[in-house]
């Protein structure tokens, strides 16, 4: 995407965002935490490198860590948080086991978003903890209405205090295995009952390949909720 047509975008989300306070949800792949930001009040400007014909937001087909420093000084002037999900191969077990090699997208990431100097987020799985700075943990059984124990770490730049963690006591359905709605489910693979999945973490727009990703929006919106408040940010219900 050339510069003039992303200038076009940006000026469109000032004009659309009409006041709201604007999230830049970048790495957004198909926009699991950009429905979490939208829902808390947040309008959502998506980046990502790869076309994401299936993100149902205002989106930028650019490079993230190029268009951090090249817009640096719009994002500065128009947006209020910034959302960075960065590809998690590097460190997800089934890569390791087959030892392929993914960039170290967090820490890059990170040195741009504190030239920034605004407010951000950076989520990621489990296994990149060493990567993350004291990251709050956050699980679907935080969240009641969930059925998945989906643990995704959040270093944020503002302070966020987790729900109590419950224990997991609800068994989860195999991979491959039937799952009928009501079940726990590990949406990893080929899992079943796409539809069932789809409704219950509230991305209904989503493919298979997406929800294996993504993160549930009721994650990115209790943290933006959190963040609001902080701010004193008051936005129309």
């Amino acid at each position: 995407m050339n510069r003039t047509k992303i200038l076009a975008i940006l000026a469109r989300a000032v004009a659309e965002a009409n006041g709201r306070p604007i999230v830049l949800n970048t790495y957004c792949c198909q926009g699991g935490s950009a429905a979490g930001y939208e829902a808390a009040g947040f309008y959502v400007l998506g980046v990502d490198i790869a076309d994401q014909p299936r993100y149902p937001y205002l989106f930028v087909q650019a490079d993230v860590l190029e268009s951090l420093a090249e817009y640096a000084e719009w994002i500065r002037e128009h947006v209020t948080l910034v959302d960075a999900s960065p590809p998690c191969q590097r460190y997800s077990r089934a890569q390791k086991i087959q030892q392929r090699e993914h960039p170290d997208l967090i820490a890059p990431t990170r040195e741009l978003l504190l030239a920034l100097g605004l407010p951000f987020v950076i989520e990621n799985v489990e296994e990149a903890a060493p990567e993350l700075r004291s990251p709050v943990m956050l699980c679907g059984a935080m969240f009641p209405g969930l059925h998945t124990y989906r643990h995704r770490l959040l270093e944020t730049s503002f302070p966020v205090v987790a729900p109590v963690h419950p224990r997991h006591v609800h068994p989860t359905v195999k991979m491959g295995r039937p799952l009928r709605e009501g079940d726990w489910y590990h949406a990893v693979g080929n899992f079943s009952n796409v539809p069932y999945v789809r409704s219950d973490m509230g991305v209904e727009w989503m493919s298979r390949d997406g929800i294996r990703e993504c993160i549930p929006p009721r994650y990115t919106q209790f943290v933006a909720v959190q963040f609001l408040a902080q701010q004193q940010i008051a936005v129309a219900a």
